[in-house]
């Protein structure tokens, strides 16, 4: 594309197949956060770069070289669904975010929790996490779900999930949804019985919209998640939490002392 210099792209994949939605020639707002991860200005060598024939200066590229980084780096995007409390906040290819945050710490896990603090959105470490999977997502849900019972937490689970968890003998109790009966996802949610909320979309597949459990959550300020992928990197989180009730905190300078 003979772009010089830093390139954003953005993709999205479906099944095998690999899309290019965008091919911007600029930097992304992911670029100082890579750059703190791994101490190197990223900025300044594509500036490098690109001025090379400017400047008479050689190109500093074949002067980089690997390096082993000693920590994770975990960015999460900043979302203002709290400011429009009847917006859905599942995800899709929309660009929704408002910012960033970093996460940084030996362990992936902890990295990952101080994440999710950094957005005002904090994992809990104890209480009831309601599971409400859709089909295509149910083959993980027992994995999903027994690492929450190792953590002390309680289940809680839609009919079909807590069905297919019982007959795993994963311990559960079974909730309505808000067309069942009551008390339903939306009366414990109001009631503060819930403090982790995991429903991935359904999308149009679904009889039913439940979008109302995600709106819920945000009203009442309950941490939600719409990913397999995202609950169990929450798993890992809580669990490094639990494990070390003292989250270290170092500046970037302590982290980069440790690159080898």
């Amino acid at each position: 594309m003979n772009v010089c210099g830093l390139m954003n792209m953005q993709y999205a994949i479906e099944g095998d197949t690999v899309y290019v939605l965008e091919a911007n020639p600029r930097a992304s707002r992911t670029v100082p956060l890579v750059s703190k991860v791994c101490d190197i200005n990223m900025v300044k060598i594509a500036t490098e770069i690109i001025t090379s024939s400017l400047t008479g200066n050689p190109s500093p590229v074949p002067q980089l070289k690997d390096r082993e980084i000693g920590h994770y780096g975990v960015k999460e995007a900043v979302f203002p669904f709290n400011m429009f409390q009847e917006v859905d906040p599942v995800l899709g290819p929309e660009m929704r975010s408002s910012g960033e945050v970093l996460g940084i710490s030996k362990s992936f896990g902890e990295a990952y929790y101080k994440a999710q603090e950094a957005t005002k959105n904090p994992l809990p470490d104890h209480g009831t996490v309601l599971l409400s999977i859709c089909d295509r997502d149910k083959p993980e849900l027992v994995e999903i779900a027994k690492g929450f019972n190792e953590l002390g937490f309680k289940v809680l689970a839609t009919h079909k999930c807590c069905k297919l968890l019982a007959q795993e003998g994963v311990p559960c109790e079974r909730i309505f949804k808000i067309y069942e009966g009551r008390p339903n996802i939306a009366d414990e949610i109001a009631n503060g019985e819930i403090q982790l909320i995991i429903n991935t979309p359904a999308g149009k597949t679904s009889a039913h919209d439940d979008s109302y459990i995600r709106k819920a959550a945000i009203k009442h300020r309950v941490p939600y998640i719409t990913t397999m992928a995202a609950a169990k990197a929450s798993l890992e989180g809580i669990k490094a939490i639990k494990l070390n009730k003292n989250i270290e905190v170092k500046s970037l300078q302590a982290h980069h002392g440790d690159i080898k």
